[in-house]
């Protein structure tokens, strides 16, 4: 029997009933060439990702509709089955359903919609629909060197279809302070260094770090310990000890600025691990997101805590915005509320149709 969902809500059950944690995306991959392929439009797989296109007969600029298939694996705590998606009470419940296969459906059905209306009057749109987004091995880098030029993207993630128009970056540092081992009975004297003291009188002073430029959005940037190790026995002082720090970034400070501080201010050797997840936000006089707030005009706009694979497209136009509530991601009992993903079907199409109206 054919459903009587509307079309962005039919696919999205079929997208929350193929598992696809992160390693394991070929089968969506797949489902999603056959299907939008069946609807006649133009779509490549390949090893960075699914691509679809709909190009218009006068030149302009392209429009990306951006997102990602993976998703994180169910993990405990779930009251109905992960990979069985459920409707109950204007939701619909399962893996994914809100990060990000909402915003997949109610892309590709966007793009379906433009070209069902002529397609686009000038240019180009896109969507580019990722491997790996959660893990550090997203393909987005890679897809985006398969599709020529991008100058605009609304990337999709649960935003609740509000604007995010910047993003936290994320900086992964380790420190580690040295000191001497020893029994514990003769840790003293002035000669004697305890690693776990070194590092914890550097924990206390992260709070003061950075605190100089607050960006209008996002605010300051966050240093927060969240793993620390150290000691061999119990009666024997550490050699060294170690924390990680996840440090969350703002446009007004460089990674390479906040890495500097932390040297000249701590003690610990700091081991910077990761930097590649910089801080976004939309450009000044950004032509997209003035043709989001006619499409939208009561949308708010807003800082987003969060990373995404916006990352690969700072340099560019580029708004996050999609259906889906953000504190729901990689929860038990993940859901969407429906009337979003219809929602987003209309605002996609129509972001897209405006954007591409003129060259």
């Amino acid at each position: 029997m054919a459903s009587t969902s509307p079309a962005e809500i039919a696919l999205l059950q079929e997208l929350v009933a193929i598992p696809s944690v992160s390693g394991d995306e070929e089968p969506i991959a797949r489902f999603i060439e056959d299907t939008v392929r069946g609807w006649g439009l133009d779509v490549v797989r390949d090893a960075t990702g699914v691509k679809v296109e709909a190009r218009a007969r006068k030149p302009g600029p392209t429009l990306a509709l951006v997102s990602h298939l993976d998703v994180v694996p169910p993990g405990h705590g779930w009251t109905r089955d992960p990979w069985t998606p459920v409707v109950e009470g204007g939701r619909l419940y399962g893996r994914g359903s809100g990060d990000a296969k909402a915003s997949v459906a109610a892309m590709l059905c966007a793009i379906r919609d433009v070209v069902d209306d002529g397609g686009p009057s000038h240019g180009r749109l896109l969507a580019i629909l990722g491997f790996g987004e959660e893990t550090k091995h997203t393909s987005m880098p890679d897809a985006l060197e398969t599709v020529g030029a991008v100058d605009a993207a609304l990337v999709g993630e649960p935003t609740n279809l509000q604007l995010a128009v910047a993003q936290r970056g994320l900086m992964m540092v380790d420190l580690i302070a040295r000191g001497d081992q020893r029994h514990a009975g003769y840790a003293a004297g002035t000669s004697f260094t305890n690693a776990a003291i070194v590092l914890a009188r550097d924990l206390l002073k992260l709070g003061t770090l950075c605190q100089t430029r607050e960006h209008p959005v996002l605010g300051r940037v966050t240093i927060t310990p969240t793993m620390v190790e150290a000691g061999i026995s119990r009666n024997v002082t550490p050699p060294a000890a170690k924390a990680v720090l996840d440090i969350r970034s703002t446009p007004s400070w460089s990674h390479e600025e906040i890495g500097e501080i932390m040297r000249t201010a701590l003690e610990s050797e700091v081991v910077v691990t990761s930097k590649r997840l910089v801080p976004c936000e939309t450009p000044a006089h950004s032509r997209l997101l003035e043709v989001a707030r006619r499409v939208r005009p009561d949308a708010s706009t807003y800082g987003s805590p969060t990373c995404s694979d916006w990352v690969f497209l700072n340099d560019r136009d580029a708004i996050k915005v999609g259906p889906g509530t953000s504190q729901r991601s990689h929860t038990a009992d993940e859901c969407v509320d429906l009337h979003e993903v219809t929602e987003a079907r209309a605002f996609y199409a129509r972001v897209a149709r405006e954007y591409l109206s003129e060259n």
